[in-house]
């Protein structure tokens, strides 16, 4: 699948994932009032209007973008109907032949994280039969349980040709509390003192996951790039820079551009020298771009307008960083 994400990303010439996340403060209100009709103020009338809300979005962006990345906690929130709208999603997404990343930041043990690797990823078996459970293409994974969490993960990616994107740096303020913390490691570089041979030294926690993300990622790679690749900010481009000389053949999933303060300029570290290797998320920044005073102009009732007008925007800022660099 990553070979896939990869050629799309070069016939659109569009490193961009939609972020499909839907909030009920944005959903037009003419969408609210007919999901409604037929279901009442109802979770599964919630949960209609997300998916209504998200068909026409996709509608005015798929041949624009190579991917989508719906965040599944905007779906749970409005329990079982909530998750029908996600599915629903998924699978309305893969017919426009678009690559899905299950925004799940999933994290566990054992059968655990077998059993979330198996619903997202894989096959379930169900007496003689098999059948996919939500079946997105790539899934996020938190590391931080270590191995024991990811390899499981990375045994059903194997099986079916999908991959992952792991959280490194992550683009919200407060990330830098336990991802930037300083650890001492056997090293020459910086080293602080010396016990029994071995100079010590210290680095940021993201810097040894990132060394962890490349190493997992040699172990299922792609024509080109690893199937195995990772979560880091816009918000922290100097990071990136290091992470993307880390991590030379990881996808790099790089959310909080727009709404977040990222901008393309933030984004060229990412990238290798060919253009390749990154792919930037907007989410509310293009789902909701008809509250925002540039795209106001389409109003509520050209909503799929107002997003379509936020990708073009967003594909020829990226495009002018990547060409002045």
């Amino acid at each position: 699948m990553i070979n896939k994400l990869v050629e799309k990303i070069r016939k659109t010439n569009a490193p961009i994932v939609v972020g499909l996340d839907p909030m009920l403060k944005y959903v037009p209100e003419h969408i609210q009032k007919k999901a409604y009709g037929e279901f009442g103020e109802t979770l599964e009338g919630a949960g209609e209007a997300i998916w209504q809300y998200n068909k026409e979005i996709v509608d005015h962006i798929y041949d624009l973008v190579p991917a989508v990345k719906p965040q599944i906690a905007m779906y749970e929130q409005f329990g079982i109907p909530g998750l029908m709208a996600f599915k629903k999603t998924i699978d309305y997404c893969k017919e426009k032949d678009l690559v899905v990343i299950g925004d799940i930041k999933r994290g566990d043990i054992g059968s655990t994280s077998e059993a979330y690797a198996v619903g997202h990823l894989g096959k379930v078996q169900v007496g003689s039969k098999s059948y996919y459970g939500f079946d997105e293409d790539f899934a996020t994974v938190n590391p931080y349980l270590g191995s024991d969490n990811v390899k499981p993960f990375m045994k059903v990616c194997k099986e079916e040709n999908k991959g992952l994107f792991i959280l490194v740096k992550t683009s919200n303020p407060s990330s830098g509390e336990i991802q930037d913390r300083l650890v001492r490691t056997g090293t020459k570089a910086g080293s602080l003192a010396s016990e029994g041979g071995i100079s010590f030294g210290e680095r940021p926690l993201y810097e040894l996951v990132g060394e962890q993300v490349a190493q997992w990622g040699a172990e299922h790679m792609g024509r080109e790039y690893s199937y195995i690749g990772a979560v880091v900010g816009a918000t922290y481009p100097e990071m990136g820079k290091i992470l993307r000389s880390i991590m030379p053949k990881a996808y790099i999933l790089v959310p909080g551009y727009g709404a977040q303060g990222g901008k393309g300029a933030d984004l060229v570290h990412f990238f290798n020298e060919d253009g390749l290797g990154a792919i930037v998320n907007s989410s509310r920044g293009i789902i909701a771009a008809y509250q925002q005073e540039k795209y106001a102009s389409f109003g509520a009732g050209d909503f799929g307008g107002a997003s379509r007008a936020a990708v073009l925007d967003m594909k020829a800022d990226i495009q002018a960083a990547l060409n002045a660099r």
